[in-house]
């Protein structure tokens, strides 16, 4: 049996023994369990997507003052409460998305910040909410009529609640939706080149940790019996953010070991630094301080990372079966395809792109050339949508797609590969380019959490090998993807590119960091690529490997078309020769 497996039936093993102990041990259990269900959410939302917010505990209060309230002064059922609870919560988590997601930068953190002062104030403010004094006699939950108050029975809810949880962020994780969501962090144009919308993948992992956060809250009112504003104000908030960075912010299990040990040693400092001080005082604070720089210092992935350490690696999962996914039809040879109408963009008082005009033909591969600053890749980024254009036009086939978003421009054929290479360096090979066929199933949040959707997975994971090993990486499938040489990760791209069934393939500068067999290999995928049937637009540098491929060639100066033709029109073109190759 898999080491890995061992460690989790262990794990399992002591969860279910830990209500054996006294009750003090059951408490700290259930305790755990409750910061974890808020920590598991923050992992997600932090450690995975890079957003950060310190208003978790805010949503934890909400959770269990709404059920506080409703079970208290208008006699609901706690599970029909907990019910409201969620909708209420995630009603406010996308009030909050939608005024700080688009904007991204620091305005979520100040925005959860506000959001957090101002419920911890609001809640010790309201005299029918019990002011600082809190709300007393909540009742206990029920089952068919049965109240329960055995303390384990909460430790074994919890525990089944953040279990169930923690299977369900891993499957989500391990799916289409779930590989958008990781490369957000590396910013939204990756995940949106290949047609996911970043805002949307941004608000469901925003609205998916409060409502953790929100059932967490109402597992702690009915277990107390009791709430008040304490363990719902911002300094709790910045307790949750302690326990990923400790336990690690990358893995789910982070979670767990940071709600852990934060929770043990928060209490065990509490009853030994007063003695030791002479005084009382969250003392316990400068130690979780302290714990954080050197963290971040000497463990940046936190505890995880070291135990990982002594795990042995996970066993690759074998892409087997065929992929029979759906295939774009393309175009027929000569027909135009991309269409650049006197394109125009301007920085400020900077003109980076003056009214350009080129075309692409189905079937054939044109070559984009030009000194640095020339606006070559300020082009391509205007026709993948990346960058808005100041004016003209863009047409795929007949379809304007200029001022459509990436998604939409993706939606309909075109894929492309960065200057700077984006992979998602924690992720494998196979896994990067399993993203390139976003756009080509549609299973959803629901089926992937549930597991429903291994159909589909292991589809996509044939076609994305097939493309692996198309491009000659069928060797290095399973490998992290971050520790390729550069070279090779360009290839991914092409991979990834490829996976997505595209009708135009917008390449920029492949050939970087490729030695000169790499180059030729390079060159006679492409050379296949054309033959059968598929349009490429290339950026490069190396102008050997670019004039022995390409159909025709477009040179770009200071933002504006210098010259176009047949690649020994260009050869011997004296403005080229001036521009781009210094007059030789």
């Amino acid at each position: 049996m898999h080491m890995r497996r061992i460690g989790l039936i262990l794990f399992l093993v002591l969860l279910a023994l830990l209500p054996l102990l006294p009750s003090f041990y059951i408490t700290m259990g259930s305790y755990i369990g409750l910061f974890s269900l808020v920590a598991l959410g923050l992992v997600l939302l932090t450690g995975v997507t890079g957003l950060t917010s310190f208003g978790q505990a805010a949503f934890m209060g909400l959770g269990a003052y709404t059920s506080a309230v409703l079970t208290t002064m208008f006699s609901m059922s706690p599970w029909l409460a907990l019910l409201v609870a969620l909708v209420l919560t995630i009603g406010v988590a996308l009030i909050l998305g939608a005024v700080t997601l688009r904007m991204g930068g620091h305005y979520l953190p100040l925005a959860t910040i506000a959001w957090g002062i101002s419920l911890y104030f609001l809640f010790g403010s309201l005299p029918d909410l019990g002011g600082q004094t809190g709300l007393s006699d909540i009742p206990a939950l029920s089952i068919f009529g049965v109240e329960l108050h055995d303390e384990r029975f909460y430790y074994y809810l919890i525990w089944l609640v953040c279990l169930a949880a923690m299977w369900g962020t891993v499957n989500l994780l391990d799916s289409r939706e779930g590989r958008a969501i990781r490369a957000l962090k590396n910013g939204l144009f990756m995940a949106e080149a290949f047609g996911a919308s970043g805002l949307r993948l941004k608000t469901v992992v925003f609205v998916y940790s409060a409502i953790l956060a929100c059932v967490s809250g109402w597992l702690y009112a009915h277990m107390q019996r009791f709430v008040n504003p304490s363990p719902f104000g911002i300094n709790i908030g910045i307790e949750f953010l302690f326990m990923i960075t400790i336990g690690g912010a990358g893995n789910i299990w982070g979670a767990v070991i940071g709600a852990t040990l934060v929770t043990l040693l928060k209490t065990t400092l509490q009853g030994v630094l007063p003695k030791i001080i002479g005084q009382t005082g969250n003392f316990e604070s400068i130690v979780f301080g302290v714990m954080i720089i050197m963290v971040l210092q000497w463990m940046r992935g936190g505890v995880w990372v070291f135990i990982e350490r002594f795990l042995p690696p996970r066993p690759d999962k074998p892409a087997g079966g065929s992929s029979d996914l759906p295939v774009r039809s393309q175009p027929q040879r000569g027909e135009p395809l991309l269409k650049v109408d006197a394109i125009r963009k301007e920085f400020g008082g900077l003109v980076a792109v003056k009214n350009v005009s080129f075309e692409v033909f189905a079937g054939e591969i044109v070559g984009l050339i030009g000194p640095n600053g020339a606006g070559k890749s300020t082009t391509f980024n205007l026709i993948s949508g990346e960058l808005p254009r100041t004016d003209g036009d863009i047409y795929l086939r007949d379809e304007k797609i200029s001022g459509l978003r990436p998604p939409k421009i993706a939606r309909r054929g075109l894929s492309r590969t960065f200057q700077h290479v984006k992979l998602i360096s924690g992720m494998t090979v196979i896994e990067n380019v399993m993203l390139g066929a976003y756009l080509r199933t549609r299973d959803g949040l629901f089926s992937a959490g549930l597991r429903l959707n291994r159909r589909v997975e292991e589809r996509v994971a044939a076609e994305a090998a097939k493309q692996l090993t198309r491009v000659g990486l069928g060797d290095s499938m399973y490998v992290p993807a971050g520790s390729l040489p550069l070279g090779k990760q360009r290839i991914v791209e092409i991979a990834r590119a490829l996976c997505a069934d595209p009708i135009l393939l917008l390449l920029d500068e492949p050939a970087a960091g490729l030695r000169y067999k790499e180059k030729q290999e390079l060159a006679k995928l492409l050379e296949n690529l054309r033959s059968e049937g598929l349009s490429v637009l290339i950026v490069e540098h190396d102008m050997e490997f670019l004039m022995n491929l390409v159909d025709r060639i477009v040179v770009m100066e200071f933002g504006r078309k210098l010259a176009e033709g047949l690649p020994h029109e260009i050869r011997s073109n004296p403005e080229v020769l001036e521009a781009y190759l210094g007059g030789v």
